[in-house]
């Protein structure tokens, strides 16, 4: 497939990748192969049209990461082993995140290193 460059053309991609899809298991190796072509397709004209950007700062990371984890501030805490009022105090920005909050964020979810660094 080639490349989507109209906002009627991801349309009707998004529309076709569907329809493909709701044949669920039924799916035949060539229509699997087309959804890859399409999906891959889909993606690069949403890169270019829809971008994500890039949390600006620890706290808007840590409320991605909570939305991608459907957690709330309690579960959060708790997966972080702190306290529900720190971690509120530092998601209000009231209080400086920690080295110890900091490398639990790293390992508990993921967060990059290098983003932290240069974030602190």
């Amino acid at each position: 497939m080639r490349n989507i460059t109209t906002e009627k053309a991801y349309e009707t991609a998004l529309n076709d990748v569907y329809a493909l899809m709701r044949k669920g298991e039924n799916v035949t190796d060539n229509e699997a192969e087309t959804i890859k072509e399409m999906a891959l397709a889909i993606q690069g004209y949403e890169e270019i049209h829809y971008p994500f950007p890039m949390p600006a700062t620890i706290v808007e990371m840590v409320a991605i990461k909570m939305l991608e984890k459907k957690v709330t501030q309690a579960k959060l805490a708790e997966m972080l082993n702190i306290s529900t009022a720190k971690l509120s105090q530092i998601l209000n920005n009231k209080r400086k995140p920690d080295v110890p909050f900091l490398k639990a964020i790293h390992e508990k979810l993921g967060v990059d290193g290098n983003f932290i660094l240069e974030k602190v």
